[in-house]
Formats: structure tokens, sequence, C-alpha cells
């Protein structure tokens, strides 16, 4: 073996080991939820020992509060729990990961898809406080991403069950990944959910396990009707109109980046299309996974999204209130087949050549401005268009790295509206519709406070290559 085979076999094992890392991470995050939240209940214990005699006796329910918040997290911890117990990791989590340096982390950083600190939520995940929670000084620099270790973007399928065979299995792009719907989940804690393993992780990864919680709520709960009908209804109904033939002869394939907890991809399967969510989080990843392959009915579970905030509730019993999720069982929702969930950046899995010419449409909600460069995400999805493709678009420009300082090796291209779309007509796109929808992103609708997007709506139609030359010529 040659030294250049040599190094290449390291390498991947570091690359291997990064990863591993990685989730331990994002799993040991998911394990510290009860603890942090258990911080937070004895500071509102402290406080409550502070105060004097007088305004104790005023106030004299709030100890009894704070056990029912112990109770209502312990109720989250258990589905959070089961969630990882039902996780098949697309890695050995067992794996020796202390043969990372440092020197060859930093060589890597650059090309790793864990590399850098990303939020792939378009939520401000509070803490109880209502401060934003800052990163320690010890802080890992890596992120959740796609699961090819050895660079390419080919994704692995990470919501593939191994004993069962998959109930729907994507024949589109590059993503083999079938959703397999198994009703068995597991008795015992597989041996990668041992402490030993665990890490210690900063309360920014836990403030955005409570932001999965959140968002649960959005994609699989009743109370999240509200903001579905505002972001998924109008993207449904365009699609109806806009393929009124689709049960006629090969179903259209429509591509859904940055799907999330995978409900809006579920919906536009059940419209008929060969549907494909791709989502580059891990803590969506694990989430989604586990409601659409393990759910056994509807209303299965009860959490308490609220429970992490004293801040503007009406009342106790809004911020205690359970909801029950999912809303709907997923493999009786009526999927067509063809429906996967595709793990990977969205960059490095579709600016694959298998993928130029594939799609029928792609649907994006509030994903374009999760970009490090937005002009990337547009080339992009206009690439892996057929000619005459529609890209059918919901959501804001918050740019989710735009606040990233003093990160030399990171970047945030911020347009506006009018560049972006601009941007879009260089690349062969043509606004057929446009218009702007008021909506709300993982809202608690009992709160006193709502922020409001209003956001960008628009069906874009890819010119065919010749009248785009011409038009850019």
């Amino acid at each position: 073996m040659s030294r250049m085979e040599d190094e290449e076999i390291r390498r991947r094992k570091i690359e291997e080991a990064l990863e591993v890392k990685s989730l331990r991470r994002i799993i040991s995050a998911y394990l510290n939820y009860p603890e942090a939240a258990e911080e937070d209940f004895r500071r509102y214990e402290t406080y409550f020992r502070r105060l004097p005699p007088s305004h104790k006796a005023l106030l004299s329910h709030l100890p009894s509060k704070f056990q029912k918040l112990r109770w209502c997290v312990s109720q989250n911890s258990y589905f959070i729990f089961e969630m990882l117990k039902a996780f098949d990791p697309p890695l050995d989590m067992s794996q020796d990961i202390d043969i990372i340096s440092e020197q060859f982390v930093e060589n890597v950083s650059d090309n790793h898809p864990f590399s850098g600190e990303r939020n792939p939520f378009p939520c401000q995940c509070e803490s109880s406080s209502g401060q934003m929670s800052s990163l320690k000084a010890d802080e890992l620099r890596f992120e959740e991403g796609g699961n090819a270790v050895d660079g390419s973007p080919k994704a692995e399928p990470v919501y593939e069950e191994k004993k069962t065979e998959p109930l729907v299995e994507s024949n589109t792009g590059n993503c083999s990944i079938g959703l397999a719907f198994d009703k068995k989940v597991c008795v015992s804690s597989p041996d990668w959910l041992d402490p030993a393993l665990q890490l210690h992780v900063p309360l920014v990864d836990v403030d955005k396990v409570r932001c999965i919680i959140r968002n649960i709520v959005r994609d699989w709960a009743s109370e999240g009707q509200i903001e579905r009908d505002q972001c998924y209804k109008p993207i449904l109904e365009e699609l109806e109109r806009l393929f009124p033939d689709r049960a006629k002869g090969s179903p259209p394939a429509c591509l859904v980046p940055g799907a999330g907890l995978g409900r809006l991809a579920l919906e536009i399967s059940c419209l008929g299309f060969i549907s494909q969510g791709n989502e580059f989080s891990y803590y969506m990843m694990i989430c989604s996974s586990f409601i659409l392959n393990h759910t056994q009915t509807a209303e299965e579970w009860t959490i308490y999204p609220w429970v992490h905030s004293n801040c503007n509730s009406l009342s106790d019993s809004d911020q205690l209130r359970p909801v029950s999720v999912p809303d709907i069982h997923p493999a009786s929702a009526g999927i067509a087949e063809g429906f996967s969930m595709c793990g990977g950046d969205f960059v490095e899995v579709y600016n694959d050549p298998s993928q130029v010419g594939v799609w029928d449409a792609v649907v994006t909600c509030f994903f374009i401005d999760t970009a490090h460069n937005v002009v990337e995400y547009i080339e992009i999805i206009s690439r892996v268009l057929k000619d005459g493709g529609v890209w059918i678009n919901l959501g804001p420009l918050l740019y989710h790295f735009a606040d990233m300082y003093n990160q030399e090796d990171d970047m945030s291209i911020e347009l506006s509206l009018e560049d972006v779309k601009r941007v879009a007509s260089h690349y062969g796109f043509q606004i057929e519709k446009e218009s702007t929808i008021e909506t709300t992103y993982t809202t608690n609708s009992k709160s006193m406070m709502q922020n409001r997007y209003f956001a960008a709506f628009w069906t874009m139609r890819k010119k065919p290559l010749a009248t785009t030359e011409q038009s850019i010529g």
C-alpha cells in the first residue's frame, strides 16, 4: 500500500470519527434536555426563596407550578428517549473517536459536512429567561449534516429500516431512501445510548431540542393547523393548479429541500406526486424518522411544548397545556408511491450531475434564507428542474448566517427580495405568480407575543434552455 493510499484511509477514518462525534453531540443534547430544564427550575425556586414573606404569600401557588413543570418535562423526556431508542444510526456509534487530532480537524474543517456552527431552524430558540443563549468557549465546532463520509454527494439512507421492507421508495434522483413504517419501537436501550459515550454540550444545543419540540407542534399537531394553513396550504393549492392531470401517466416528481419534520413533503405525496424531502439537520431527521416510521396511531404521544418560557403567558394553564401528536397517522395518510426523505446538505446532494433536469417541481418553504450563498441555492434549483418545471417558494429572507461574526472561513450573502428575483431571472426563471403572505413560525398561539413574517410567495417557471440563453445574451 502506498503512502498516499494510507493517508486516504486515515483521512476517511477521521472523517467518520468526526461524524460520530457530531452525532454523539446531537444525541447528548437530546439526553441533556431534562437536566437543563432542571437547572431552570432550581433557579426559579431560588428566586422564590429570596422573596420577602409577604410576596411569597401572594405567590404561594408557584412551588406547585414548578413541580408541574417538572412533570411536563418528564413527559417530554419520555417521548425523546423513545424516539432515540427507535433511531438507527447510520454509523458505528461505539467506535473510537480519540483518533481525531486538533491539527487534522483544522485541515479538514472547511470541507467537512459538520464543520462550522449552523442553526437549522428559522425560529429563535429562547432559554426560559427569554434570552438567547450564547455558545460556550469550549464548544466543539461542527454540525449535523450529510452522511457520506467519503465526501461524495450521495446521501446514505437515514430513514431506511433494516428489518422491514420499505412501504415506499424513491425512484427519483440520486437518493434512494425508503420509509419503512415499522410499528415496533425498541424495548431496550441500544448500546450507543450508554452514558459513557455522551458528551458535555452547551446550552445552545439543548435549545435546539426545545425548538424541535415546537416544530413538532407546527408540523404534527392540530394546534399547528393554523400555521400549516398559512404556509403549506397555498403551496399545495398551487401544485394542484399547476398539475391538474397528475393522476394520468407517470406522476410528477417534486423536491422539497429543507423538509424539516416532513409534513409538507408528506402532504405533497398525498396529492399524487413522487415527493422527496431533503433535510440537513440530524435534530430534525431523528424526530421526523420517529414520527413517520414508528407512529402506530394518531395522537399517540403527548408533549408539553410551551413549558420552557415563563414570558408572555396569559395563564399558567396555557403554559402547561398538553399537545397530542401526531394529528394523523402518517402511514394511513394516503401517500403516493415514491415518497422518501433524503438526508444531507442540499448543495452537496443536489449539485451532483445525476440530479440535472430530474424534477418537475421544487418547493421551498422557509428555506432559501438558510443558505450561506443564496445565489448557489437558486442556481442548483434551476439545474435540477426540467425545462418548464416550476419553483414554488414561500418564506422570508431572515438569512441565518447574517450574525456570524469573526468567522473568517464562513460567509453570508444577504440579498434583497428584488435581487433574489433578479438572480432567479438570470438562471432562467420567469415569475408567473407572486404575492405576500402573513404568517408565523412555531409560534405559541396563546402567547402575548406573536412574531409575524410577511413572507414572499411565488411561482416561477424555468424557461427552456434556448429561450434562457437568448434572454441572457
